[in-house]
């Protein structure tokens, strides 16, 4: 009886202990690896490195004069060795550590072992990024962040540089517009694709570029945005109007640049390799940035007039990503579908958008559009998206990389609080000006009267 007290006594604790550990792995994963996983996984890396090294054939035969130190000074076997491994860098998702490969051994290795590695530190993920000749990181990830997604406090991004989701490394996917001008972003309804264009604007509002907004389901999506835009097209015709005063604008910039760098003037702009950002900054033009939301609403046509539109509007959008980056003028194109089918000029607009994000898509055919010209084996990870899990997208480039992101919910109140926060900053562009939306303010409700309150009777 008494030892059944006991250990009843014990197991109380210990049971609590575990319920509480399991509820924190379900409930708080951030909470479980700082204070579970952690530990656990590094104690199995340190313990079981060289061993679980060779089992995934990451080692290497000794050198001769090793072989020879080690017969000399021991009568140990000359077991194969690993690479040198650096030290180990935990971080609140996972944990980081170098490895310096052997002669004969290459990223690729190591990248191959990535899944066994996984397993065998119970860790879930790990990836493998090369750091420098001879030199690979192991990123291990203690758990899904692309579940609950929290954004890293401190995210080194510059001009025109918006974070804007969390990739599932645990690193944060920044949207760079010097780097990937121009990008394509597909997903259905209900997706999260507009979750992630109202990021990008949040972001961008407070940097000083112009903001131009194509919106053709009569601003349903963009028009909250007003404050900060210095140009919104709300319809097919005000966007055939908007379009030739964008390629114009881009004209003026190469016809600057020219002027300034001594280059003829009737050189064509496609010859100019040079951009505005070798300009002084008293006389550089702001960078713009246009958004398309629902693109295939620009290539509906109804009769013969509005196919004549069409095919104007397709040709300028066409210049606009051919020859924008140079003049500062970035494409960010957005819609459920974009393929061949939409008419004449598709397929080449599309080829001229580096970026590429695929959030969840109804078909595969969708997905092959965004994602089968430049990472085919990404297509099918596009195609296992999930309903359940709006927000998550594939992102790829004409690199051929390409991750699996989540965008972070940010409320519209909270995204068009922004823009009106930083409305100042609309950069005066004359041209703009016919297009510049009405902003309604929004009325100051007067405070009730104060009024005494009456003295008690009775």
């Amino acid at each position: 009886m008494t030892d059944l007290t006991t250990l009843l006594e014990v197991g109380g604790p210990v049971a609590a202990l575990g319920g509480g550990a399991a509820y924190a792995r379900a409930k708080h994963p951030g909470v479980y690896w700082s204070t579970v996983g952690l530990p656990i996984s590094t104690t199995r890396l340190l313990s079981s490195y060289s061993s679980v090294m060779e089992a995934c054939g990451l080692t290497v035969t000794p050198s001769r004069l090793r072989m020879l130190a080690v017969k000399a000074t021991t009568r140990r076997e000359v077991r194969p060795v690993p690479p040198r491994r650096g030290i180990i860098r935990p971080t609140s998702t996972g944990l980081r550590l170098r490895l310096r490969l052997a002669p004969g051994q290459e990223p690729a290795d190591v990248a191959a072992s990535a899944e066994r590695l996984r397993h065998a530190w119970g860790v879930h993920a790990v990836y493998v990024t090369t750091v420098k000749p001879g030199v690979v990181e192991l990123r291990l990830v203690g758990f899904d962040v692309l579940r609950r997604v929290r954004m890293p406090r401190k995210v080194d991004a510059g001009f025109l540089q918006v974070p804007v989701a969390l990739r599932e490394d645990a690193m944060p996917f920044i949207r760079d517009y010097r780097t990937v001008p121009h990008q394509l972003t597909l997903g259905a309804t209900l997706s999260g694709k507009s979750m992630y264009l109202r990021h990008l604007i949040a972001g961008l509002a407070p940097q000083p570029v112009a903001l131009v907004g194509i919106d053709c389901k009569r601003g349903v999506e963009l028009a909250p945005f007003a404050s900060r835009l210095s140009a919104l097209a709300t319809e097919p015709e005000q966007a055939a109007d908007l379009l030739p005063v964008l390629v114009k604008e881009m004209e003026d910039r190469y016809d600057l640049i020219k002027a300034r760098q001594g280059i003829a003037p009737d050189t064509p702009a496609e010859e100019i390799t040079s951009d505005i950002w070798g300009l002084p900054e008293s006389e550089r033009p702001v960078p713009l940035v246009l958004f398309v939301d629902e693109v295939a609403e620009l290539f509906l046509v109804a009769s013969r007039k509005d196919e004549e539109r069409r095919d104007e509007m397709v040709t300028q959008l066409i210049r606009l990503a051919q020859l924008g980056r140079a003049a500062g003028i970035y494409l960010e194109v957005c819609g459920q579908r974009f393929g061949a089918e939409l008419g004449k000029g598709a397929t080449m607009l599309r080829a001229q958008l580096t970026g590429r994000v695929c959030h969840r898509v109804n078909d595969e055919a969708s997905a092959k559009m965004a994602l089968g010209d430049i990472a085919p084996e990404a297509v099918m990870a596009a195609c296992a998206i999930a309903p359940e899990r709006p927000g998550l997208a594939v992102a790829g480039d004409t690199s051929g990389g390409w991750s699996r992101i989540r965008t972070p919910y940010l409320p519209l109140g909270d995204a068009a609080e922004t823009c009106r926060e930083y409305a100042h900053l609309v950069p005066d562009l004359p041209v703009l000006k016919p297009f510049q939306p009405e902003v309604t303010v929004r009325p100051v409700e007067s405070p009730a009267p104060i009024t005494e309150p009456r003295p008690a009777t009775g």
